[in-house]
C-alpha cells in the first residue's frame, strides 16, 4: 500500500489571483503524483488547504485542482482552516460531534483521520471529546495496524517560533491516548512547511514539507522582540512524502516536485550491479 502526503497548501495567498503562486505549486505537486509508477492508492491531505479558512474561493481553487486526482484524496484540517466553508463545498465529508474526524477503512492499513484545529489558536487543540472519538476508534481495532494523520505535530522541533509547547494541555492528552498502543504504527502531521521525523508517545512521527513555501532551516532561539534578519521562508520546491507500507512497517521517502537532474540511468553499464545486488539478496 503506497500513501501519498501533501500538507500546507495556502491557497488563497494571493487572494485575487485564481493562477497564484501557491495554487501553481500544488498542480506541480499533484502532476507529479500522477505520474508516479507505482501510483499511489490514495492522497491524504493533511491541514492549512486554505491560507484563510473564511475565504470560501479557496475551497473552490481546491476542488477544481483535486477534481482530475486519479486516486481518492483524504482531507483533514489545519488551523487557517474553517470547518464550515469547507463543508459546504465538500459535504459528504465525514465528522464525528461536530469535528472533522473520521476512518478510513479500506486498505490494508487503517488510517484515522483527527480534528486539531481550535479556533482561535494556532497551536491547534485536541478537547477529551476528540480525544474520547480515538480512544473509541482505537479499541475497536486492538488488533489492526493504525496510522493517525492530524495536522499539528505535538513536539518541540528546534524551530520554535512556529511549532507547538510540547507540555500544553492538549498535547498532553493525545499522547495519554496514543502511548501504550501497539496498533498505532505511526503518525503523519504537517504545519512546520519541513520534513522531519522523530519518536513520539512509543511511536514514530512523520511530518511532510509543505506544497506552498518552506521553512528556512534555522535552530537558532529566536527573541520576539528582536527581529535579527533571518531568513524565515525560501523558496525550495514543493515537498510531498510517500509512506509505503509493506504489511510489517511504514517507510517513508520524501521528494520535491520539480525536474531532477538525471546522473544515471538503467542501462548495461549498470545491469551488472543491478544483477549483483539481486542475487546477493536471493542468498542471504
Amino acid at each position: 500500500m503506497l500513501i501519498a502526503q501533501i500538507t500546507d497548501i495556502h491557497l488563497g495567498f494571493d487572494r485575487l489571483n485564481p493562477d497564484e503562486f501557491n495554487r501553481q505549486r500544488l498542480d506541480t505537486t499533484l502532476v507529479a503524483l500522477c505520474n508516479l509508477s507505482p501510483r499511489p492508492d490514495l492522497l491524504l491531505v493533511t491541514g492549512d488547504i486554505a491560507n484563510d479558512g473564511d475565504d470560501a474561493q479557496s475551497y473552490h481553487r481546491y476542488r477544481e485542482a483535486i477534481a482530475g486526482m486519479p486516486v481518492p484524496c483524504f482531507p483533514l484540517m489545519g488551523n487557517h482552516d474553517s470547518r464550515g466553508p469547507f463543508l459546504k463545498l465538500f459535504p459528504d465529508t465525514p465528522r464525528a460531534d461536530g469535528f472533522i474526524q473520521y476512518a478510513i477503512e479500506d486498505y490494508p492499513l487503517r488510517i484515522l483521520v483527527l480534528d486539531t484545529l481550535e479556533v482561535g489558536r494556532h497551536g491547534g487543540g485536541f478537547c477529551e471529546t476528540r480525544a474520547a472519538w480515538l480512544r473509541e476508534r482505537l479499541d475497536e481495532a486492538p488488533d489492526r495496524p493504525t496510522l493517525i494523520a492530524l495536522h499539528h505535530p505535538p513536539i518541540a522541533t528546534g524551530i520554535d517560533w512556529l511549532t507547538e509547547d510540547p507540555d500544553a494541555e492538549w498535547v498532553g492528552r493525545l499522547r495519554g491516548t496514543i502511548e501504550r498502543r501497539s496498533n498505532v504504527v505511526a503518525m503523519v502531521a504537517g504545519h512546520v512547511h519541513r520534513p522531519i521525523v522523530t519518536g513520539w508517545a512509543g511511536t514514530t512521527l512523520i511530518v511532510c514539507s509543505s506544497t506552498a513555501p518552506q521553512l528556512a532551516l534555522d535552530l537558532s532561539p529566536i527573541d520576539p522582540e528582536q527581529p535579527d534578519d533571518r531568513a524565515m521562508i525560501v523558496a525550495e520546491p514543493p515537498g510531498y512524502a510517500l509512506h509505503l507500507w509493506d504489511g510489517r512497517q511504514l517507510t517513508t521517502h520524501f521528494d520535491t516536485a520539480q525536474d531532477h537532474e538525471i546522473l544515471a540511468r538503467y542501462t548495461p553499464n549498470l545491469q551488472p550491479l543491478v544483477r549483483m545486488l539481486s542475487e546477493e539478496k536471493r542468498r542471504a
